[in-house]
């Protein structure tokens, strides 16, 4: 009876040991969401008008002029920009983002999958590690963005990517990752990124005129490759606010379920407890009454 209760009470230590870990990450990741869920929602709405009157600019704009990161050909190589997150503890998020570029590809570019015409760059270290580990094609130049943050960091990633389509290394570059909602909600998204979409003009709709200055084909030279940068900014730092999300829940609930466990614990301790001294006292009662026998 003493070593079953010795197994409890070394079970309820460790628990509480773990406690202690889940709700520190807790506390940090809540830190850093704040930080993370500022920055993505101050950037939204400038990235949103950005890709709005880029492809406005796109749609409206006869022949070919400047738009050579528009123009749709056969597709036989593709990227995908898969961001995920650098450590785990933040529950199904990089399951999730990875199980949607795996389905993607298999929907999208079946026959491209099959060719092995498919390469993944990886932002963040668990999905560069999980398509590595895979044998798919993959690239982890980019795998570090999170542990340095910044604008210049993503630039320099998506003028990589632009290049490459220019250069037709890529047909078509598609990014995966997790939009964020708030903190217990990520949506997780497919984007194209290249080449650059077209909005679909309804039936009747005036064909809007763009007055261009300096000229049509400077101006959409310089605008293009500024307006991508920020839309990729604004999808890491989307997975950034997404990441903590996730990890500030999933320590909740695991934080919840400790509790859960020791109440549960605790409970068979004390029963063990009990019987061990109802034990004890009945063999104390039986040995005092065969020495009055």
């Amino acid at each position: 009876m003493s070593g079953q209760l010795k197994e409890v009470r070394l079970r309820i230590k460790s628990i509480q040991g773990t406690q202690q870990i889940t709700k520190a990450l807790k506390m940090v990741s809540a830190a850093k969401l704040r930080r993370a869920q500022d920055a993505i929602l101050q950037m939204r709405p400038y990235a949103k008008k950005l890709q709005e009157m880029l492809s406005n600019i796109v749609s409206n704009t006869d022949g070919d002029v400047g738009l050579s990161l528009a123009v749709d050909r056969p597709v036989e190589k593709v990227l995908y920009i898969v961001i995920t997150s650098d450590r785990g503890t933040c529950g199904s998020y990089n399951s999730n983002i990875i199980k949607l570029a795996r389905q993607s590809m298999q929907e999208q570019y079946p026959s491209q999958l099959a060719k092995k015409n498919i390469t993944v760059w990886g932002i963040g270290k668990k999905g560069f590690e999980y398509f590595e580990r895979n044998n798919y094609k993959v690239s982890g130049a980019f795998r570090d963005i999170f542990l340095h943050l910044t604008f210049e960091h993503v630039q320099a990633a998506s003028q990589a990517a632009v290049k490459a389509f220019l250069n037709k290394e890529f047909d078509a570059i598609e990014v995966v990752y997790s939009e964020f909602r708030n903190a217990a909600t990520q949506a997780f998204t497919v984007e194209r990124f290249l080449p650059i979409a077209k909005v679909q003009s309804k039936v009747g709709a005036v064909k809007a005129d763009f007055i261009f200055d300096p000229s049509k084909e400077e101006l959409i030279a310089e605008l293009m490759p500024k307006i991508l940068n920020t839309q990729l900014f604004k999808a890491v730092l989307d997975a950034n606010a997404s990441e903590h999300g996730a990890r500030m829940t999933a320590m909740d609930k695991a934080t919840e379920n400790a509790n859960e466990i020791l109440r549960s614990l605790k409970i068979s301790y004390n029963r063990a407890r009990q019987a061990a001294i109802t034990t004890e006292l009945t063999e104390i009662v039986s040995g005092a009454a065969a020495l009055q026998g």
